[in-house]
């Protein structure tokens, strides 16, 4: 351990945000180091996830993830190596994806810790788009949406790391047309130069419902919600009969203080014998190893691109989330731990 600092710096919520999130809602602490205890290894975070469901955990509310404790270390997705260890089959060196990011060093029980090989993929890969994200972009898709080939598909906060990876997913196993919707023109040629999209329009340059009729002239049979709000309901509106949404977030309305009222056009529902249905990555584990050889293989090839927005130095970890919930990122919004 002699080799290591004496302390790492972690960061805390501090306050529970009302409305969008603050600076001061966060604290950046010092905790002492130690010798990680029987069954445990030490690790040096090299990257660390921000996304939008941590919002959510910064509300002291019953959910399907318990909340955030105050004055405790945020947590999330992290990469690194290990520097110490007390458990059999880890050794110092080996790269490991764990739970406990927003830290520099994390002590992680070993059996929540995965190996991960950087020669396969680069670790910020196992992140997003081999990681939580891709798994949930795929599963969204493909299980709780039932695509199947010939489907237009429409995709909103495409440029986002689920929504750029669900576009290409569709695109890929044979979509008719896939259609995304980004928060600035610079992201919509994106989509459409480098991702393959089909079409694509920023959400701010006119009504949603508007353009995406005007994307999708003969409807769309699945629509993938990243966002809500006015685009749930537009989408609502271009559903072909028997379409399917998946539900994969809200990120419109994460910060709102006061109810957001429903799409208006629930009734179409009825007659077009919709179905809506959520998505949380954690019930769809099953499809892991198909998932990871299929997408591997499609990354591997080239066919598959990922983009990733790096925010470098803990130090400003807070800031990048904020960033995230602001659209700043294009695709994963990645935090590179650096001293």
């Amino acid at each position: 351990m002699s080799v290591l600092p004496a302390s790492s710096r972690e960061w805390h919520l501090v306050a529970r945000p009302h409305g969008w999130p603050v600076p001061a809602d966060f604290a950046l602490r010092e905790k002492p180091l130690t010798e990680p205890a029987e069954g445990r290894v030490l690790v040096r975070n090299l990257h660390f996830s921000v996304d939008p469901y941590m919002r959510g955990r910064m509300n002291d509310v019953k959910s399907y993830i318990p909340p955030f404790q105050l004055d405790h270390p945020m947590d999330g997705g992290a990469v690194g190596e290990v520097v110490a260890s007390n458990a059999e089959g880890f050794a110092v060196g080996d790269h490991v994806l764990h739970g406990l990011g927003w830290r520099e060093y994390a002590d992680v029980p070993a059996q929540h810790a995965t190996k991960v090989d950087p020669e396969l993929a680069p670790l910020s890969a196992y992140l997003g788009v081999l990681g939580m994200t891709g798994l949930t972009a795929y599963a969204g898709l493909f299980e709780v949406a039932s695509f199947k080939e010939g489907d237009a598909v429409f995709v909103s906060g495409a440029a986002g790391a689920v929504g750029s990876q669900v576009g290409q997913m569709a695109r890929l196993r044979g979509a008719s047309r896939v259609i995304g919707s980004a928060g600035s023109d610079e992201k919509v040629k994106w989509l459409v130069e480098e991702l393959g999209f089909d079409a694509a329009f920023n959400y701010k340059n006119g009504p949603v419902k508007d353009q995406l009729r005007e994307a999708a002239p003969d409807g769309i049979d699945v629509y993938f919600d990243n966002v809500g709000g006015e685009h749930l309901e537009a989408a609502i509106s271009s559903l072909n009969v028997h379409g399917r949404a998946t539900i994969c977030g809200m990120i419109a309305q994460y910060n709102d203080t006061e109810p957001v009222p429903g799409p208006r056009n629930m009734a179409m529902i009825i007659g077009k014998r919709l179905r809506l249905q959520g998505v949380l990555v954690g019930d769809h584990y099953g499809l892991q190893q198909q998932f990871v050889q299929e997408v591997g293989g499609w990354l591997r090839s080239g066919e598959l691109k990922h983009g990733e927005t790096f925010v470098e130095g803990i130090e400003n970890g807070v800031d990048a989330f904020l960033g995230m919930l602001r659209g700043d990122n294009t695709g994963k919004m990645i935090v590179s731990v650096t001293r």
